[in-house]
């Protein structure tokens, strides 16, 4: 027998043998744990006490405050920032419930109202709405991503995020000291292609409705491009740009939108995943941009928050992120220093939005 038989013979026989042992596996499924050995931190309570500066609960009219307290005490959490406090009575109703239980641990944003936009009194009945919903109690302003996706005006025409007609409320905003978060488009890869290359492959295919079209209902650069013209049109008014304006991923160009717009802040909810994964890189963001840098988690999920302290408070190795779909990627920690922890965790928002209980960051 020659020497190619045997070759084949011995790889028949050994694929034979291995037919029991393969497996077939999707990229869904397969979601290895690390035999990595290296420090862990776990921190399951802030190092100092802080203000989630992005929170959404639309019942808190009527809930059972008790409840999110005790949560909030488990993690340390002072203060939470309610963005979806709508406007008149849903909003006074709001400030009833807090102010008669727990009047110094919430804080309510306003939201504005985009339906009838191009009619000639529209802002003039949204600034004057706004500013009842400040003397309600509202700290500030929160703006959906629906302005500039979803809005139109009268005519049924997109509402860009630097129409002219909507200026008013931004120039109100400046005048009453409140800051306005906004959250514009999503990330870039929801616009490109879905493909091998594109890193939201598995979250695209787990929800295909967050799927878009290269322009629809825009590019994502003119979207955000939009968000950056009405920053620089309002110098005057303070912008925290959430999910650090999908920029995460890219923090030398944030580095270089910080420097164009000094009113412009950035909050972390939601791309933890982003910082984690450049952690000497993010580690001098923060420290360069330490003064506009605001702690928020987006959805409330106790049990989240943990991964958000140890990215930002530890120095530890390749752990993982809670949500394979966002990153399948490990995490790692900043190491923040004492002093950048406190002012992401709660000086930068005390400076925003002034009145608070200041008691309760005393150490």
């Amino acid at each position: 027998m020659n020497k190619i038989k045997i070759q084949l013979l011995t790889l028949t026989l050994f694929a034979f043998l291995m037919q029991g042992h393969s497996q077939e596996m999707s990229f869904e499924e397969y979601n290895p744990k690390s035999t990595l050995v290296v420090p862990e931190n776990i921190v399951e309570k802030a190092s100092f006490p802080f203000i989630d500066i992005h929170s959404h609960h639309f019942q808190m009219a009527t809930q059972d405050l008790s409840e999110l307290i005790s949560s909030m005490d488990n993690m340390n959490m002072a203060v939470m920032v309610n963005l979806s406090g709508g406007s008149g009575e849903g909003l006074k109703n709001m400030m009833d419930n807090i102010n008669r239980n727990y009047p110094n641990r919430f804080v309510v944003f306003a939201n504005v109202n985009f339906d009838g936009v191009g009619n000639p009194d529209w802002a003039d009945n949204a600034v004057r709405q706004l500013e009842q919903d400040v003397k309600n109690g509202a700290k500030g302003l929160k703006i959906y991503k629906s302005l500039g996706l979803r809005n139109k005006d009268i005519e049924g025409n997109r509402i860009r995020i630097d129409d002219r007609r909507l200026d008013p409320v931004w120039a109100k905003c400046g005048e009453l000291g409140i800051p306005v978060l906004i959250h514009a488009a999503d990330p870039k890869s929801f616009w490109d292609p879905m493909d091998s290359d594109n890193e939201r492959w598995l979250e695209l295919k787990t929800r295909p409705r967050r799927k878009r079209s290269a322009d629809n209902p825009a590019p994502w650069e003119q979207i955000i491009g939009e968000q950056h013209n009405m920053f620089k049109r309002h110098p005057q008014t303070k912008f925290i740009n959430a999910h650090m304006g999908w920029y995460a991923n890219n923090l030398q160009k944030l580095a270089e939108l910080m420097e164009e717009m000094p009113n412009m802040y950035v909050g972390i909810g939601a791309v933890i995943a982003e910082l984690g994964r450049q952690p000497r890189n993010a580690h001098n963001f923060f420290i360069n941009y330490q003064d506009r840098i605001l702690f928020g988690k987006d959805s409330y999920q106790p049990e989240e928050f943990p991964t958000y302290f140890r990215v930002l408070e530890t120095a530890d190795e390749y752990f993982p992120y809670y949500k394979k779909y966002h990153a399948f990627w490990a995490m790692y920690g900043l190491n923040l220093p004492d002093e950048v922890l406190k002012k992401v965790y709660y000086k930068n928002a005390l400076k925003l939005l002034p009145g608070l209980d200041q008691s309760l960051f005393d150490n």
